[in-house]
């Protein structure tokens, strides 16, 4: 578009952008060309684990917490810290086990249903047939 000579404007319109991006764009774009508006390598600290490191992780928690020696077959920030650090000796932050979870694995929040131990669904179906309709006031 900046070779056919549409404006800053249309172009933004055309993208659904601001002005502002157009502009800095086309600055990028007078200096060095289409290659220069390539998208490049993320800048920034590289990860503390690399993609083996993160497919063994993957492969132990698969194995489910208490084949780690954890009580409940749960996992938390802190239990999977301690896998990570056991299996790649990395310490990781809550956080950025929480972005190692999230991102790279593709795991997301869940929490374990609060239900009685004793609950007999069974029990539960023949009261709400029988018994609810028997005591339910109205219609």
């Amino acid at each position: 578009m900046f070779e056919e000579g549409a404006s800053n404007a249309e172009i933004a319109r055309a993208v659904g952008v601001c002005a502002e991006s157009v502009r800095r764009w086309r600055r990028v774009w007078e200096e060095g060309g289409v290659w220069a508006l390539r998208r490049r390598a993320a800048t920034g600290r590289p990860p503390k684990l690399d993609d083996a490191q993160v497919e063994m992780v993957r492969a132990a928690l698969a194995r489910g917490a208490r084949a780690h020696g954890f009580e409940a077959d749960l996992w938390t920030l802190e239990r999977v810290g301690a896998v990570v650090e056991q299996k790649t000796g990395v310490v990781l932050s809550r956080a950025s086990v929480w972005r190692l979870l999230t991102g790279r694995l593709g795991w997301s929040l869940q929490r374990p249903e609060r239900r009685a131990v004793e609950r007999d669904e069974s029990e539960i179906a023949r009261w709400v047939a029988h018994e609810w309709p028997r005591i339910k006031k109205g219609p």
